[in-house]
This record gives C-alpha cells, structure tokens and sequence, in this order.
C-alpha cells in the first residue's frame, strides 16, 4: 500500500494534475466530460489528457465513456487513503498531530447538535437556481434553517422569470437580492454549516476553504437562463428547475441532521446530488 500512496502523492505534486484533481473533487459526485476540464482550467487537450492519464493510473480519478465522450470522476477513497496513511502511518500515534483527524477517519465525526444550521447555496450569477435554493429551504424548514444564497459574479438583477415562478408559488420575494459570495467570508460573516453550489461552473472555480470546515457538496443542474425559445418555452425551463430543486431540497430536510456523524451526513448530501440527479435529468433538461 505504501508504493501505492506514494505514487500518488508524485502523481499529485504537479501543479497541473492536482488543479484537474481538485476540480473532480469539488464536482463529486459529477462525472464531467474532459472538454469541460479543460476549458475551466484553459488547459490544452492534448495536456489534459496526458494529466488524466497519469491521474487515472494512480486510482485518483475514474473513467467511464457516455456517447464519444470521456467522463471523469474523483475516486474519493484514493484521497481518503492518502490521508490514512498520512496521518495513521506517519504520525505513529501520535494523538497531538494526529487525533482529530485520524479519528475522523475511522469513527466518524461527532453528529451535529440540535440547533439551527447555517446554510449557503452558490451558482455563478446568483439569480435563479440559487435563488430559488434558498427561498425553497426557507419556506420548507426555515425553523431550522438560516439559509443564504449568492454568487461568485452575481448579476445586478434577479431574473425575471424566477421571480415570476417564485411569486406564482407563493414565495415571498421583497428581500431576495443577488450578493456577491464575498459577504460570507469576512470576519463579521456567519460561519457556514452547509454549502451547496447548485451550478457546475460556480463549482469548477477555485474558492478558498471555508472557516468551520463546513459540509459541502454540489447540487449542480442545467441553467435555466440558457434556455431559449418562447417566453413560455423559457418559463418551462424555470418551472422545471424549481421542481429540481425542491426534490433535492425536500430529501435534505429530511435527513436526520442531529443523529448523522458528519462523515455520514456528507455521504447523504453528495447521495442526494447522485439520486435526484439520475431522477430528475429529463425534467430538468432545458
């Protein structure tokens, strides 16, 4: 095991191939076509295909073919391995480097305590899918929630067909407005218990970590601002995006927050990216 985590470790040390890995670690449980790798790091093809490959060999990521395309997928277990034998084999025990982590590891991390979550969800432009997250939470479990949303170049305005399927829901809309992801990583900022990115390319950009270590996961689905045709053909592609959403929304309320070890409640909240994706593709597809 040794020769293999250290092969690893070799295949990681190069700026390039650690850049496409962390990408496929932000988008897991995504599995994303290579083009879409190489546009959002400006990587050239025949690059890229060279980091794959040695990415692949290593067992950090898996492939899998979808029509002529090849899609990419990080092997969450190789980087939990890699951490195992950082912090289990290296540390020889040794509980002041390597308690909290290992422990982690092998138990599971303490579950949440019964209080309210804070909860961000992020897209790019932040005027309708995370918009929509974040009025949806509010409206299913705002009692245990305090939900945010916003975006990493949010638009000046919210969009107009959103707001029209939020009003025809029912949704109160005075206080929705598109913020930057800036006002929540400032001092004064509430720490995050939860943060979704609920489109890919929000979730392709590099961000920097998060203070409380917050779950995350991506909840990435098609853009209904792209889509195109009739007004009504335009306020379909919304209709359905909300559906989406509030499928996903609906399963993570229902989790069982204060019961769940952290380990198992993000396997629960990429599970619910995984399933309502298979479930809701055709709805969604604009």
């Amino acid at each position: 095991m040794e020769k293999v985590i250290l092969s690893r470790l070799d295949v990681l040390s190069h700026p390039g191939r650690m850049s496409v890995f962390r990408l496929l670690m932000r988008r897991y449980p995504d599995a994303v076509p290579a083009g879409e790798v190489a546009r959002a790091l400006e990587i050239k093809p025949s690059t890229l295909s060279v980091y794959l490959s040695a990415l692949s060999a290593a067992g950090l990521v898996s492939q899998r073919r979808e029509g002529t395309s090849l899609l990419y997928t990080a092997r969450t277990q190789a980087a939990g391995e890699i951490m195992d034998f950082l912090f289990n084999d290296c540390c020889r025990g040794r509980p002041d480097a390597c308690v909290s982590l290992s422990g982690a590891s092998e138990k599971g991390m303490p579950a949440m305590s019964d209080r309210n979550y804070n909860v961000l969800f992020i897209c790019t432009g932040n005027s309708a899918r995370s918009i929509f997250a974040e009025t949806l939470l509010r409206a299913e479990a705002g009692d245990r929630f305090d939900v945010y949303s916003a975006g990493t170049r949010p638009q000046s305005e919210l969009n107009p067909f959103a707001l029209e399927v939020l009003e025809a829901k029912g949704h109160d809309i005075s206080g929705l407005r598109a913020k930057n992801v800036s006002e929540f990583t400032g001092p004064d900022a509430p720490v995050m218990d939860f943060v979704f990115t609920v489109c890919n390319q929000a979730a392709n950009e590099e961000c920097p970590a998060w203070d409380g270590q917050p779950i995350s996961a991506h909840w990435g689905m098609p853009d209904p601002v792209k889509a195109e045709g009739t007004d009504a053909q335009k306020s379909l592609a919304f209709q359905q995006a909300y559906g989406a959403l509030r499928n996903r929304i609906l399963a993570f309320t229902a989790l069982p927050l204060e019961t769940l070890d952290r380990i198992s409640l993000q396997k629960a909240v990429d599970d619910i990216a995984r399933d309502a994706g298979a479930d809701d593709k055709d709805e969604v597809s604009a």
